[in-house]
């Protein structure tokens, strides 16, 4: 009797196997596989769990056993922010919060003692949660995104430090500290938000680094370089992280050395601490326009996108739109245009551009002009269109042999006449402006 029960388990157990693995194929193989097909795999899992525990096997796993995976542990109640602890454990993040901030550093199911007390959020059991209550018509728990304020731990702290001091350590220490820092920093927003808070922190964490060197191990260089970013991020930080004296020079040599994700990332971080206006100045009169001058006309789409955004905002300031105008940017950035790369986003950057004087020699060259004339008729964005006839607006308003050139093509096409009557508030403005000062300048101009 005995064998012939084990024989049916080692039975159920193949057939179970051979179905775990047609799904798990499916799962590796589709890139549009359901979320029904990760709830199969979890069932048949469990079943056998259960074959090996010699528990009753139930392969459609009813609502009260799904329910009850998909409870906290420290709660009983369905997860709203399931993370994992160290330990490999799921719990809900606001109970096992409140569990380590009581100063507990162990597992609360495992007792294992817990190397740190970082928690990553659970996606998959999150989206299965996701899906079992809405397939149920159950309203969702409540996320712990939606709990005001995020807290750290000592402990965290202890950890935050340790790594740190790895970053003065060998080779290999400071590899592995820096990934993880950059880890943190991503996924953490308390530990963006208390890092600055150690004792030379930014010089610490780019001590591995030098103007000299920067680029001789480009992994670890990408690593420090994007938790820069991720640093730059926190708003309490912008100010601390443009100050520090290493951080714009290298920076800047991260933007002419490295792999492409550590360049687009430097940029990245350079817009980021842009957006306060005394870092613009601090930017601004280092040698960083230059360089990300150069990664938006290398052409790698991704870099130019990062480049673009912090070129724009660094010109918000006078002084930075005069000097990048010095260093050719309008050419640079009409090329680009005139290609047909990031029409929007250059656009907006001309506009700041074309308030200054050597920049309205550069813009009034005639194919540039049809060329902005060209954009407002083909384009379905009220925005484009916009600063297209913003720029033409700065460029023209003062030269008649400018207006002369759009007066041919008034006549021919009626673009300004047609944006005046129906763009946008300020293209409307704009675009009735150069016309009243074509009308004034020739008066025998028709274009009804």
């Amino acid at each position: 009797m005995a064998e012939k029960e084990e024989s049916s388990a080692a039975g159920e157990e193949t057939k179970l196997k051979k179905e775990l693995e047609r799904v798990v194929k499916m799962i590796l193989e589709e890139d549009d596989y359901g979320i029904h097909i990760t709830i199969q795999a979890i069932r048949i899992l469990s079943c056998l769990s259960a074959l090996k525990l010699k528990k009753p096997i139930d392969l459609e796993m009813d609502d009260t056993v799904l329910s009850e995976k998909f409870k906290c542990p420290l709660s009983g109640e369905i997860m709203g922010d399931p993370v994992v602890l160290a330990s490999g454990q799921t719990y809900d993040r606001p109970h096992i919060q409140k569990w380590l901030n009581e100063g507990n550093l162990t597992c609360p199911l495992s007792e294992q003692v817990l190397s740190h007390s970082i928690l990553t959020p659970n996606c998959l059991v999150r989206e299965l949660i996701s899906h079992w209550c809405k397939k149920r018509g159950i309203a969702l728990p409540k996320s712990y995104q939606d709990i005001d304020g995020e807290t750290i731990t000592e402990f965290d702290r202890i950890y935050l430090n340790s790594l740190l001091e790895k970053i003065s350590s060998s080779l290999s220490d400071q590899k592995e500290a820096a990934k993880e820092l950059r880890r943190l920093t991503k996924t953490t927003p308390s530990y963006r938000a208390v890092f600055c808070e150690f004792t030379n922190a930014i010089s610490r964490l780019l001590s591995p680094l030098s103007e000299s060197k920067v680029e001789s191990d480009p992994d670890l260089q990408e690593d420090l370089i994007t938790t820069i970013l991720n640093l730059s991020i926190h708003g309490n930080n912008k100010k601390l992280v443009a100050e520090n004296p290493v951080v714009i020079p290298l920076l800047i040599e991260s933007l002419k050395f490295g792999t492409m994700e550590t360049r687009r990332n430097a940029a990245a971080a350079l817009f980021s601490l842009s957006a306060l206006d005394s870092n613009k100045f601090i930017i601004g009169n280092s040698s960083a326009p230059a360089p990300l001058l150069e990664l938006l006309r290398e052409g790698h789409t991704l870099a130019m996108i990062d480049a673009a955004s912090a070129i724009f905002s660094l010109c918000m300031v006078s002084e930075n739109r005069a000097k990048f105008t010095e260093i050719g940017a309008v050419k640079v950035i009409l090329q680009k245009i005139k290609d047909g790369i990031l029409v929007d986003e250059l656009l907006g950057i001309l506009v700041l551009l074309s308030t200054q004087h050597n920049a309205i020699d550069e813009l009034g060259e005639l194919d540039t002009l049809r060329c902005l004339l060209q954009i407002i008729r083909d384009s379905s964005s009220e925005r484009t269109k916009e600063n297209c006839i913003v720029i033409l607006y700065n460029v023209c308003s003062n030269n008649l042999t400018l207006l002369m050139v759009i007066r041919s093509e008034e006549i021919e096409k009626r673009t300004l006449g047609e944006l005046a009557d129906t763009g946008t508030t300020r293209a409307r403005r704009k675009a009735s402006g150069i016309l009243a000062k074509m009308h004034k300048a020739f008066p025998a101009l028709h274009t009804d």
